[in-house]
Order: structure tokens, then sequence, then C-alpha cells
């Protein structure tokens, strides 16, 4: 146990030193394996076993190409039943609100028995959501797509946690992100704005026109959440040339935008709805440009303008970069990209494809220079090791003790991406632990959740090392390679998957 416990305080501080970059960094290009492995852990969430060596086989470059085309490749029938096995995933808006939420609830009259019949109703929806997402992310060979969901989840991020919010997340990932996480920017934007998680999460569905005839009760006033962020965090970003005085005209175009419950309960499937009688009819200034009064059309030209914006470009664009290539973005690829954000209209799929073919990335300096975010870790480790997700739970709360819980993070600037929000210590053990369980065999992910009574009848089967070794091909450091023969064999797939090298993509 004493050599053990020396071996994870290396591996910890090794992971620091690595992620800081104190590591060798030549000038050649990348090899054939290398650059498999590049887009492997870029595009995708790292290599299952057998992927390397078909990216090899077909190039790089071929790979990158495939992947921006998800449409393109056929998801297996396993994943698809998984999903089609999910009573509450593909339900839409409505349906979800009615069945599970408050509607569903009886009064406390009725009893504890029933309040708690219906929050086990909301609690399910949460299930489902976690293994749709996980389950994507670790089979799907839509990889490049998953990691869009996720980046752009993140950007638009609401949080699972808010009330109304836990019936509609799931919903608004796999309608709102999804099908736009490779398409048009506007469009992506657009889905977004009218999504009930999001007019629920920063509150625009209670703002109303101070003037505005049915501007009462809960619904009295404005509200600036969703402005604010619209502006700060899902368009020009902290410095995009906007004010307070924008902040207020944008809320005021916004003025109406709200959730249909009266026509949900009556079976309308969706929940958007624009209600004319809370709108600021007033003309209003965003940007330096005059909005004359136009009801809801007022947002959609708020919408065409801020996704058209220079500064929009900008910050989305180094987003992309500092996603995919470095903590750090080069200011020359970032203007590039915003060039090309600008020139296709937003076509996220045109950004990328300029972004994989810009020098910068396959440039050696960032070759392995990104550290994992617990999210990353954790689907990668389970990617590698070529483990079945059959119990969700255990992914669950390794992801939250990780710091990243799915859906969990509570404001709405998203998860951090850098190594600074997650390189520490504490952080790096937490990692060894997740390791040494999972290559130990002794994690219960693998095996289909158990009745709550019931014992593990199971013999722990370690990972097999050699498997995982040959999976990850160069990520793995000639001195990680001793180390992992020098150990014990039941230890050696958590030395590699607990180790420093597996923390860096």
């Amino acid at each position: 146990m004493g050599t053990w416990l020396s071996q994870c305080r290396y591996i910890a501080a090794a992971s620091i030193i690595l992620a800081l970059g104190i590591h060798a960094a030549a000038a050649d290009e990348l090899t054939a394996e290398e650059r498999a492995l590049h887009v492997l852990s870029r595009l995708a969430y790292g290599p299952r076993p057998g992927d390397l060596e078909r990216v090899k086989q077909i190039g790089a470059d071929r790979y990158v190409a495939e992947q921006l085309e998800p449409e393109r490749i056929a998801l297996p029938d396993s994943l698809k039943s998984k999903l089609a096995s999910l009573p509450t995933y593909s339900l839409d808006e409505g349906t979800l609100f009615v069945e599970y939420g408050p509607p569903s609830f009886p009064p406390k009259s009725t009893g504890e028995q029933a309040l708690k019949a219906a929050r086990a109703r909301g609690r399910d929806i949460a299930r489902d959501a976690h293994r749709a997402r996980l389950w994507q992310a670790v089979e799907s060979p839509r990889q490049l797509q998953e990691v869009m969901t996720e980046f752009w989840f993140n950007h638009f991020n609401v949080f699972e946690g808010k009330e109304w919010d836990r019936y509609w997340t799931a919903n608004f990932e796999r309608t709102a992100i999804r099908p736009y996480a490779l398409g048009s920017f506007r469009q992506l934007l657009g889905a977004v704005a009218h999504h009930p998680a999001m007019l629920y999460y920063l509150d625009n569905w209670l703002s109303s026109g101070a003037a505005a005839p049915e501007a009462r009760g809960r619904f009295k006033g404005l509200n600036e959440n969703y402005a604010r962020e619209l502006l700060e965090l899902h368009t020009l970003g902290v410095n995009g040339g906007y004010t307070q005085d924008d902040v207020v005209a944008l809320a005021r175009i916004f003025t109406g935008w709200t959730i249909d419950v009266a026509g949900m309960k009556k079976g309308r499937p969706t929940a958007f709805m624009f209600a004319d009688k809370r709108h600021d009819y007033g003309d209003k200034v965003l940007l330096g440009r005059s909005f004359a009064a136009s009801g809801v059309n007022e947002g959609e030209r708020a919408l065409d303008m801020l996704a058209a914006h220079p500064a929009a470009a900008r910050f989305i664009s180094t987003k992309l970069v500092q996603y995919f290539i470095a903590d750090t973005p080069s200011d020359s690829l970032v203007e590039r990209l915003a060039q090309r954000f600008t020139a296709t209209g937003g076509d996220i799929r045109a950004v990328l494809r300029t972004l994989f073919d810009s020098p910068e990335f396959w440039a050696r300096e960032n070759y392995r220079a990104k550290f994992k975010t617990p999210y990353q870790y954790v689907v990668s480790a389970l990617r590698a090791a070529d483990v079945p997700v059959l119990n969700t739970r255990p992914v669950e709360g390794a992801l939250a003790q990780l710091g990243m819980p799915l859906y969990g993070w509570p404001t709405p600037d998203g998860y951090k991406t850098t190594s600074s929000a997650w390189l520490n210590p504490d952080a790096m053990l937490r990692r060894i632990n997740f390791a040494t369980a999972l290559g130990s065999g002794r994690s219960p992910i693998a095996r289909p959740e158990p009745a709550a009574d019931a014992v593990p009848d199971t013999v722990p089967v370690p990972i097999d090392a050699d498997m995982l070794q040959a999976t990850l091909g160069p990520a793995l450091s000639s001195s990680t390679r001793a180390e992992v023969a020098a150990a014990a064999r039941p230890l050696r797939a958590a030395l590699i998957l607990g180790g420093p090298d597996f923390m860096r993509r």
C-alpha cells in the first residue's frame, strides 16, 4: 500500500508539472501516428480500441472530413436502441411539463407519498438525460458532434437544478443544441432563445414592458438577465462594445418572449409564446441602431444583428481556438476564423474546417498541450478502457466529485475549459481514485444498475493494460511505459489512466 500511495503522489506531481508545460517540445512535424492521436484527442474524446490504427490507415485529414459531416456517419443500432429505451428522452416540451412538471404535482392535501412520487418522476428525466449524454459521448462515432454539443451547451449553459429547468434540460440539448452544433450560429442562437429552458433559466419569461397592459403580478417589470447574458456570454463577449443602455434596450426588445403554460396544459407540444400584451412597444436603440415597434420581430432582428456582429465572430472564434488548440489563443488565428465566420454568415462547420486546416492546429507546440477537463478525462477513460456504461450513477458521482457534474453549473458562464480551472493536487488525487477503481475492475460502471437491496456478487476483472497501451499509442511516454512495466499487473491499468500522460489531450 505504501508503494501505491507513493506512486499516486508521483503521478499527481508529474501531472501538474506536465500540465504547466514543463516538457520538451520538438520543432519537427507530427508523425502519422501522432496526427491520428491528435485528431482523436481534439475532435473526439480520445481513442477507443482500434481507432488509432483506423485513423492512421485512412489519414487524419480524411477523419477530420468525416467528422465534419456527422449526418453521413451511421449510428450503431445498439446506441439507437439504448436511446430509444429512455422513456422521457424524446418527449416534447409540453408533454415533459404536463406529465412530469408542476401540473402533475398533486396538492399537498393528497399526502406525502403522492408528492414523493411526483418528485421521483422529475428525477426520471434527469436520469434519462444523463444516460443519453454519456452513452452518446462514449459510444457515438459522430465524435465531433458530441464534442460540439458539449461545447455549445456549455456556451449556452442552463442549470438542471433550477426548478422547471430539470424538465427541459435534455430537450434543450436534444432539440436546440445538437441539431445546430455544426450548422448555422444564427439558427443555433434562435433555437436557444426560443427554448423554455433558457427562457426560464434567465427569467425572460417573466419580463414585461413597464406600461404593458398585462404587466402585473409576477409578470410585472423588466427583467434584464437574458439580455445581459445574450450580449456578454452568448454573442459579443464582455468587451464587445455594448453599454448598460444596450442591455436595457435589448431587455425591452425581448419583453413578451415567454412560456405558454396554459397552452401546454391544453396539449400544445412547444412552450414558446409571444405575449404581445406584455411587450414594450416603445422605440428602442440597440448598439446605435433604431428598433421601431414590431412585436416579436424586434427580437428576431436583434438576434440577426448580434449573430452577424464582428465582436461575436471574434468572441466565438476565440473560444473555439481555446477549446481545440491552446489555452492562450493565437490572435492571428482568431482573426482568420473571425473573418471566415463573417464571410460565411456564421457557418460553424466552415469555421471549424478553417481551424482544423490551420498550421496552429498541427503545430508540435500544441500537440498534447491541452489539459483535460473532468468530463473529458472521465469520458476518455471509459472510451480507452472500452468500458460499457451500463450503470451511469458512478460516472455521475465521479464527475460530481471532480467538480463537473452533468448539467450542474449554476451560473450562466458555464464550466471553464483551461488548465488553471482544474489543475490542483486534490483534483489529481480524485482522478487517481477514479482511475484505480476503473482500472482494477472494481467500478460498477460496467455492471447493470442493481436493485436497491442487491448485494454485488461479481469478481473484479482489471482492465487489460496491454490493450490500453495499444489503444493510446504515442500518448504514453517511454517513462510511463517503464513505470507500468515495473508495477504489479493489477495496478498497471490504473497507472495508465491515472498517469500524467493520460491527463493531456
